[in-house]
């Protein structure tokens, strides 16, 4: 089976990789892979509809993008710096898991300053070469604290797209799904980015339910494999949680013999990572670091929408093993030659 990294290679033409989304949220394209005929077809995000019923569950991911991305300067140098904030590791003593650039010059001990010195924070470890644990000086309210980290913060696009432009304030609201509702992510869950209130409302008026679980979506979503053999891969553990009324909605529909529909790879990841004996989804708070790739036997999803990802992400890993590997494979040779657009911005494929 796919277990070689370098079974997941494409050609992508750089100019597929979407740099602004659809002006329409549910406009993007949709391709519809279906597992049982072998086939291929194409549509746009809001044919949806069309593949749902009553009794249908849609699960989507409401965490809630925090504008992760901070620029200072450095104490007495002044040297401009980037700051990446993972995640928050003790509110009490405002302790950060941090990225840094560059991070060659931003040392234990320094102090680092961001806006007009209203935020101002000190390292105190090493975690990687780019990573550090960071303590922001605050003795104010916890409340003002996040509000200047949202005035402070920029919206934190991929470096990819970064590269190829700058982070607009539209990117603020279009970051950001329209079931956002916990904060923590640094990445946008991007399956979710397609969905509009007026599409939610013709699912819901047709007896579609959709059912919210939170996965705080980290960087580890873009790091690269750097292992031909995915089996030594590790990824980095996520912060999920599912609660009672979903796990009840998805598992009725999954005793009816409905469809479950996993909205996105990080849904996938959590619904998968909380089975019970018999197989049924459960309950759960905690983290998880599942990597799927095939072969894998799926308990809960029966259906997953999902984004056009890169080449040998583990993203389309995951897409792999839910939709086939040879029919996936086939269905990405055929996007890059019918232009749909890719990675986070980019289109939508459905595989039921």
């Amino acid at each position: 089976m796919s277990v070689k990294l370098s079974d997941y290679k494409l050609e992508l033409p750089t100019n597929l990789l979407a740099l602004y989304p659809a002006i329409n949220r549910d406009e993007s394209r949709l391709m519809v892979i279906d597992r049982e005929k072998q086939s291929i077809t194409h549509k746009t995000f809001k044919d949806l509809i069309d593949y749902f019923e009553d009794g249908d569950v849609l699960v989507v991911n409401d965490t809630k993008v925090f504008p992760a991305r901070l620029y200072g300067n450095k104490e007495k140098t002044g040297a401009d710096i980037e700051v990446f904030l993972l995640r928050e590791l003790n509110p009490e003593s405002h302790l950060w898991d941090v990225l840094v650039d560059p991070a060659r010059k931003i040392r234990v001990g320094n102090k680092l300053y961001f806006g007009e010195g209203e935020l101002v924070a000190e390292v105190i470890d090493n975690t990687t070469n780019r990573g550090r644990t960071i303590r922001f000086l605050w003795d104010g309210e916890q409340e003002e604290f996040y509000r200047l980290i949202n005035s402070l913060g920029e919206t934190p696009l991929p470096k990819l797209i970064n590269k190829r432009r700058k982070t607009e304030p539209e990117d603020k609201e279009r970051f950001q799904t329209i079931f956002a509702k916990n904060v923590g992510a640094v990445a946008v869950p991007t399956a979710g980015l397609h969905f509009t209130k007026q599409l939610v409302k013709r699912l819901e008026i047709k007896g579609v339910d959709i059912e919210a679980i939170t996965l705080h979506v980290g960087l580890g979503t873009f790091r690269s494999v750097d292992v031909e053999d995915l089996t030594k891969h590790k990824t980095d553990s996520e912060n999920f949680g599912i609660l009672e009324p979903a796990v009840k909605r998805v598992n009725e529909a999954l005793d009816t013999k409905k469809r479950v529909c996993a909205v996105g790879a990080s849904v996938v990841r959590a619904l998968e990572s909380s089975v019970s004996a018999n197989n049924r989804l459960k309950t759960a708070n905690g983290w998880t670091d599942k990597f799927i790739f095939a072969p894998y036997e799926f308990k809960i999803p029966n259906a997953m929408i999902t984004n056009f990802h890169l080449p040998e992400s583990t993203l389309l890993m995951t897409a792999c093993a839910f939709g086939g590997y040879d029919l996936v494979m086939e269905a990405y040779h055929m996007a890059i030659k019918e232009e749909y657009r890719f990675f986070t911005y980019g289109d939508a494929m459905l595989i039921i």
